[in-house]
């Protein structure tokens, strides 16, 4: 199993590290050959304008594309969660944006940096016990298209959805010791 980290901006070395605990060999991702042969990507959180700009100058947008569109699995967290949404309602005018989950998202829903805050998460696909997420300047997801299944909520806000082998969170799994959400991915993965 071999997972790629998108590695342009943000939190991509705590992911890493995360599969690493798991026994999955990673790779960081920063341009197109980069994607061969990989059996997942996470896309991390960081500045999801900053992410897609960088993305377009180093010709990854189509081929993150085109890897979404042969099944790859794909998981955005935070950031990576905006560059996932078909449909941003507050989006910078032109940022580049993979548009490949069909899911509106709003950035920044609870607020700016000083609004972050950490909640426990009722996610059944995880089991019982709660998943405790950080939130930094953290998305919501508004609304799912068809086949979309929300995997977990805060405050009656969507904050986690999966679409077939895409996954969207709108926290950080990665900043938690917490191996559940990474291991759900992986899972993911390996069914390709």
């Amino acid at each position: 199993m071999k997972i790629g980290v998108l590695a342009l901006q943000g939190a991509f070395v705590e992911h890493e590290q995360m599969l690493g605990r798991l026994g999955v060999e990673t790779v960081e991702v920063r341009l197109p050959q980069d994607l061969a042969g990989l059996d997942g990507l996470i896309i991390p959180g960081g500045e999801s304008t900053t992410i897609g700009k960088v993305a377009v100058r180093w010709g990854l947008l189509e081929p993150l594309r085109e890897f979404a569109a042969d099944g790859g699995p794909l998981w955005g967290t935070c950031a990576g969660l905006i560059l996932l949404a078909r449909r941003v309602r507050d989006a910078v005018p032109g940022q580049p944006l993979l548009r490949v989950m069909d899911i509106t998202v709003r950035r920044n829903a609870f607020g700016r940096q000083v609004d972050s805050f950490e909640a426990d998460l009722e996610v059944p696909a995880l089991g019982e016990r709660p998943f405790h997420a950080v939130f930094i300047r953290a998305p919501v997801i508004e609304e799912v298209g068809e086949g979309v299944e929300g995997v977990a909520r805060v405050d009656g806000e969507t904050v986690a959805a999966r679409q077939g082998r895409l996954l969207a969170t709108a926290f950080h799994p990665e900043l938690t010791a917490d191996e559940r959400f990474h291991r759900y991915f992986v899972d993911l993965c390996a069914a390709r």
